[in-house]
């Protein structure tokens, strides 16, 4: 990643030690699975950089909008980039050298002047179900109450069992996890990656495969984000980058970005790579399950922004198509 100047002489990537032992300070939310992202990371340049040791990185935990508000769904009060603007906020400043996210939080249009510089492998992208005596969606009671914030899970839910309750689940793991255990709700569904990294994967009855409930776009992903004009740190984290999960989240994000999608329509994106060639499933669904547009489509890893693209195109046309027909026909 490192370049040259105009004049050809090249362009220094080390970093002065301006913090006494502390060469890098990283930002993140300080949720219990955001911390143990955050120590991935740091692990993972420790291994990197032989003169890194643990002292030299700083873990900056910073409260975000959306972890202060728990009472209301994120499509009320701003959507996904309530995780995210306090911790660019630090960066901006200089009070933090990155941010570690999960991508899935990540809105597709970042501030100008940061950039997602760096993703590390992905975990397992697919949902797990936790409910009592529930091994499927299917075994679920009949009318069973089933907590998710998600429109994207409710929507598929919905899809699957229009007898389902959905109700408003919101919180960490653990404070979802809680609810749980009081009542709230007969079952949930959380991302199987985070229960992984949180050593809690042993509590799914259930993971659903990827053709019953598509996942999120990203979900699994780990992104680190830093100033787009620090060319010193994004050195530093070039050898941790993971070029196969780059490629996939590329596609999801890229039809996410052509649905201009956000928390308040369920939309749900997922990339396969094979070799060299990348399998893209979309939909877009009402938000009552009612309506499920698909487009699944075959292409090079090469072009899996232009695939995303074009999934997103055709999703949109399919809406578009819908909404003529509804309107002749009343």
């Amino acid at each position: 990643m490192a370049g040259s100047d105009p004049i050809g002489k090249p362009e220094d990537t080390s970093r002065p030690d301006t913090f006494g032992t502390v060469r890098l300070r990283i930002g993140t939310r300080g949720s219990p699975l955001a911390l143990i992202q955050a120590e991935e990371t740091k692990a993972r340049l420790i291994a990197a950089h032989a003169d890194f040791d643990a002292g030299a990185i700083e873990i900056v935990a910073i409260k975000t909008t959306g972890d202060q508000i728990q009472d209301r769904v994120l499509s009320e009060i701003g959507g996904k980039g309530l995780f995210t603007k306090e911790i660019e906020e630090a960066l901006f400043e200089g009070r933090i050298d990155i941010a570690v996210h999960s991508m899935k939080d990540v809105p597709t249009m970042l501030p100008e002047g940061l950039e997602i510089a760096c993703l590390l492998p992905r975990e397992d992208p697919r949902d797990a179900l936790i409910g009592k005596g529930a091994d499927s969606i299917a075994a679920l009671p009949q009318n069973a109450i089933i907590g998710t914030a998600s429109l994207r899970r409710q929507a598929q839910l919905r899809a699957l069992r229009p007898d389902l309750q959905i109700v408003p689940l919101r919180g960490n793991v653990g404070t979802r996890l809680t609810k749980l255990e009081r009542g709230d709700a007969d079952a949930t569904l959380l991302a199987l990656a985070g229960l992984k990294r949180l050593g809690r994967a042993d509590i799914a009855t259930a993971i659903l495969s990827v053709d019953e409930m598509l996942p999120a776009v990203a979900q699994g992903a780990i992104g680190i984000e830093c100033r787009s004009d620090d060319a010193a740190t994004k050195a530093l984290l070039a050898p941790i980058h993971h070029a196969p999960t780059a490629i996939r989240v590329a596609a999801e994000r890229a039809c996410l970005a052509t649905l201009e999608g956000s928390c308040r329509t369920p939309i749900a994106v997922y990339a396969e790579l094979n070799g060299d060639q990348l399998h893209l499933r979309a939909l877009l669904a009402a938000p009552d399950g009612s309506r499920v547009l698909r487009d699944e489509r075959r292409g090079p890893a090469a072009d899996a922004v232009a695939l995303g693209r074009a999934a997103g195109e055709n999703l949109l046309a399919q809406q578009a198509t819908i909404a003529v027909t509804t309107a002749h026909s009343s």
